[in-house]
C-alpha cells in the first residue's frame, strides 16, 4: 500500500490519486457513466476531466503555499510540466498526435523526476535549524499532533493519513470537509479491486484486445495488450548518452503511435470505457452515495479552483 510521504519535498505532488493501471485508463473520467435510467434516475455529478483535476491540484498547492508564507516560511509551487505534458498516460491511449510528440511520456517522466530532485523546498527545509524545521513540519501538515484520517478500502483494509496545518487548511477551502473528501476519494479510487479481474476477463473487452493485437502485428509490433507494448519501450534514459537516449525515444514514439492508431481503429477505448461503466454500475447499491459525494466534492473544489489559479499553458 502506498502512503503519503512524510517529508514536504515529496508531498508537493498533490495531484489526485488515480486508480489502478487498467481502470484509471479506460476513460477520461473514472468510468462511472452518469444517469443510466432505471430505478435510479437522479442526475449524478459529472466526473472531472484530467485537465480539471490538474487545475484543482494546482489550486491546492497555491493555497498551501499562501498559508505557509503567512506562517513565515518559504514554499515553492511546482508547475514544471505544461498542460499537455501533464496529461495522464492511460492504459488505452488513442491520441495519435500526442503519441507522435510524446510517445508514452518517457521524456516527460525524466523532466518531472529532474524537477523533483531539483526542488528547492527540500534544500530549504534541511537548511532550517532543528526547531524551525519542526515548526515548518507542524505548519505544513500539523506535525506529530495532527489528527489521523481513516478511510476504508472497498477491497478490505483501510488507509490513513495525517491531516493538519496548511495542507488541511487548503483542503478545507477547496473541499469543505477534508475527512469526507479523503474517505470518499479512497473508496472511488479503490473500486477497481472489486471488479478489475472481471473487467479484464470480459468477453467484449478481450475481443477488442485481440483485434488491437492483430492491428499491432500488422504494424510490426507483437504485443498482447497496450501495457505490454508500453513496458517494452519505456526505459530509464537518464544514464544513456544523448544518441542512445534519442534512439530509445524514437522507438518509444513509433510503438506509441502504432498503439494509439490501433486503439482508435479497433474502438478499444470506447469498449473498455463502456465495460468499466457496466461493472462500476453494478456496485452502485453499495457505493453509489459515496461515489456521488466524491464527485460532488470534486466539482465543488474545481469550481473554487478556477477562481484561484489559471489553467496551465
Amino acid at each position: 500500500m502506498r502512503r503519503t510521504p512524510r517529508y514536504p519535498k515529496l508531498r508537493l505532488c498533490l495531484v489526485m490519486a488515480a486508480t489502478a493501471a487498467f481502470t484509471a485508463g479506460c476513460a477520461e473520467g473514472d468510468g462511472d457513466g452518469g444517469d443510466r435510467g432505471g430505478a435510479d434516475r437522479q442526475p449524478r455529478p459529472p466526473a472531472l476531466t484530467w485537465q480539471q483535476e490538474l487545475r484543482t491540484s494546482d489550486a491546492l498547492q497555491h493555497l498551501t503555499a499562501e498559508c505557509m508564507r503567512r506562517q513565515g516560511f518559504s514554499y515553492w509551487e511546482d508547475r514544471t510540466l505544461t498542460l499537455q505534458e501533464s496529461r495522464p498516460v492511460r492504459y488505452v491511449q488513442d491520441d495519435v498526435a500526442w503519441a507522435r510528440t510524446h510517445g508514452y511520456g518517457g521524456r516527460i517522466d525524466v523532466k518531472s523526476q529532474q524537477a523533483r530532485e531539483d526542488n528547492p523546498l527540500g534544500a530549504y527545509r534541511r537548511s532550517l535549524s532543528a526547531s524551525r524545521r519542526a515548526a515548518f513540519d507542524t505548519a505544513l501538515d500539523g506535525g506529530g499532533d495532527a489528527r489521523v484520517l481513516t478511510a476504508p478500502l472497498p477491497g478490505g483494509g483501510e488507509i490513513r493519513k495525517r491531516s493538519g496545518g496548511c495542507m488541511e487548511e487548503a483542503e478545507r477551502e477547496l473541499y469543505g470537509d477534508p475527512a469526507e473528501w479523503f474517505r470518499t476519494g479512497k473508496i472511488a479510487a479503490g473500486l477497481n479491486a472489486l471488479y478489475g479481474a472481471d473487467l479484464m476477463a470480459d468477453p467484449q473487452l478481450t475481443d477488442r484486445l485481440r483485434a488491437w493485437a492483430r492491428c499491432m502485428e500488422k504494424a510490426g509490433h507483437s504485443y498482447a495488450d497496450p501495457q505490454a507494448a508500453r513496458d517494452s519501450v519505456r526505459v530509464d534514459t537518464s544514464r544513456l548518452g544523448a544518441a542512445r537516449a534519442d534512439e530509445a525515444f524514437a522507438a518509444e514514439r513509433r510503438t506509441a503511435v502504432a498503439d494509439a492508431t490501433c486503439a482508435r481503429e479497433t474502438s478499444l477505448k470506447t469498449v473498455a470505457s463502456a465495460r468499466e461503466t457496466y461493472y462500476r454500475d453494478r456496485l452502485r447499491d453499495r457505493f453509489g452515495k459515496d461515489l456521488d459525494a466524491y464527485r460532488g466534492l470534486s466539482r465543488q473544489a474545481y469550481d473554487r479552483a478556477v477562481r484561484i489559479v489559471a489553467q496551465r499553458d
